[in-house]
């Protein structure tokens, strides 16, 4: 019976291809040209044979990388953390890429080392952006509610004057 079973599977699971998902972030948020690391958490892919490498500003970086073992997730795929110890400036742009066999062409993630107070200004126009929109919605319902309000004034008006 087993062996029945493990003759089904066993061609479907050699032939299974599943693309990996890649993530890219910082171990901690800190300010620029503090030291780092900086992981690419590749998850979910089959079969578990995979490369993952790092490049700084287009150039592919060996020193100061750092792998786990081949995660098995537990549904048949895999997971990996590549980490790079780094030391980010302003305009760096680190690159995670990844090559697997179910990837028509490999899988590139950016990171881009920003300052801190570039990174305030993206929030500050990011919630600027959100407290327009409030601003806007709460507008456009006041608008219509008045023009409600008229429509009944009106509707009152018309019939006080045909009652008299």
């Amino acid at each position: 019976m087993c062996r029945h079973n493990y003759e089904l599977g066993g061609p479907m699971t050699l032939q299974r291809r599943v693309q990996p998902r890649v993530n890219v972030s910082p171990s901690k948020k800190g300010p620029l040209q503090h030291h780092n690391l900086l992981v690419c958490h590749v998850t979910d892919f089959y079969p578990g044979s995979i490369q993952v490498r790092w490049f700084l500003n287009g150039q592919e970086e060996t020193a100061g990388v750092v792998s786990t073992n081949l995660i098995r997730n537990g549904d048949w795929t895999f997971q990996i953390l590549v980490m790079l110890e780094m030391t980010p400036q302003q305009g760096d742009v680190y690159t995670c890429q990844v090559e697997h066999t179910s990837l028509d062409s490999p899988v590139t993630v950016e990171w881009k080392a920003q300052s801190d107070s570039a990174r305030s200004k993206t929030l500050t126009g990011a919630g600027g952006f959100v407290l327009g929109l409030i601003i806007c919605g709460v507008g456009i319902f006041m608008h219509r509610r008045s023009k409600k309000g008229e429509k009944a004034c009106r509707f009152n008006e018309d019939l006080h004057k045909q009652g008299s």
